[in-house]
């Protein structure tokens, strides 16, 4: 049987609205208007901060136009030594690390809602239990000295590879599809791995796509992991690098300042590169990677969220 079309309601045309509509109407466009202003100022004042001219934007004169427009900002940062070898590993690290991360909620949660699991629930909770209970940095870094993870990429991968957050979006997702999908796989002779990996995976995408957003922007962002665990330049990741190059800057600017045999350096400094237009650059180098990949997971962060989060 058809299902009747949903019934809607259109105003007629002769029709005039009245000041309450208007009124609503109004009140909602500049709530949403000062609320998107709110969302998206931040970075446009970063961004003409850093193409600003550097004096007066370390003087906090730049707030709603670039004045004084250059890009020397841009041009000293990626001159940068082992910028691009660094950008490389953070490239590396978050495609590898996102790819495995995924992968690893995806059948974990798949798994915890299989009842032929053995001991499902106890390890189900066990894996919970870890998102309130943290041993602390000491502990964790010799964890990962004795394990061989020092000055080793893998290091990177494998302390973020299981995600108890993630596992637990993906096991409840799991459970929003139909048990008679996986029944009928199971009648016709199919493991648990070809279910998982012809059935479930495909189905699932919307909640994979959000993980791998979390998960990528996690990876790309991370720089403390390199400060414990990495000595070896080669393996520098991007943020790690940038964040050194910020603390020189603001060392040498503040040495500049307090010389006092340096006043005509000290204006030198501040009309070429100060902390603060350094620190403005570095951020949207470090962020424009994320914007330009989050618009192709866009439609699938919505509804994955949503269905993961909420059970029924």
């Amino acid at each position: 049987m058809a299902q009747a079309a949903p019934v809607t309601f259109r105003r007629p045309k002769g029709m005039k609205r009245s000041f309450g509509d208007r009124l609503i109407s109004v009140v909602t466009y500049v709530v949403y208007a000062i609320f998107a202003f709110v969302c998206i100022y931040p970075f446009y004042y970063i961004f003409i901060n850093s193409i600003s001219a550097n004096n007066l934007s370390e003087r906090g004169k730049v707030i709603f136009v670039p004045l004084e427009m250059h890009l020397n900002n841009y041009a000293t940062v990626f001159k940068i030594p082992g910028l691009l070898d660094a950008a490389k590993i953070s490239l590396l690290r978050t495609v590898v690390g996102t790819l495995f991360t995924v992968v690893i909620a995806a059948f974990l949660g798949y798994m915890f809602t299989r009842e032929t699991m053995w001991k499902r629930k106890f390890w189900y909770r066990f894996v919970a239990a870890t998102m309130y209970f943290n041993a602390g940095v000491i502990p964790w870094y010799l964890t990962m000295k004795t394990m061989g993870l020092t000055n080793n990429f893998w290091g990177y991968i494998f302390p973020m590879m299981i995600q108890p957050f993630y596992i637990i979006l993906c096991k409840t997702f799991c459970e929003s599809i139909p048990k008679e999908l996986e029944d009928a796989a199971d009648i016709d002779g199919a493991g648990t791995l070809t279910i998982f990996f012809r059935i479930m995976l495909p189905v699932i995408k919307p909640i994979l796509a959000t993980i791998a957003v979390f998960a990528a922007v996690n990876q790309w962002n991370s720089f403390q992991d390199t400060l414990l665990l990495v000595t070896d330049t080669k393996l520098y990741t991007l943020q790690y690098v940038l964040y050194q190059y910020i603390n020189q800057a603001s060392s040498l600017k503040a040495l500049v300042s307090n010389s006092t045999s340096a006043t005509q350096l000290a204006a030198s400094l501040a009309h070429a590169t100060t902390a603060t237009s350094i620190r403005m650059t570095v951020t949207i180098v470090v962020v424009v990677p994320v914007i330009l990949v989050y618009p192709f997971f866009q439609r699938f962060f919505t509804k994955g969220i949503m269905i993961g989060a909420v059970k029924g």
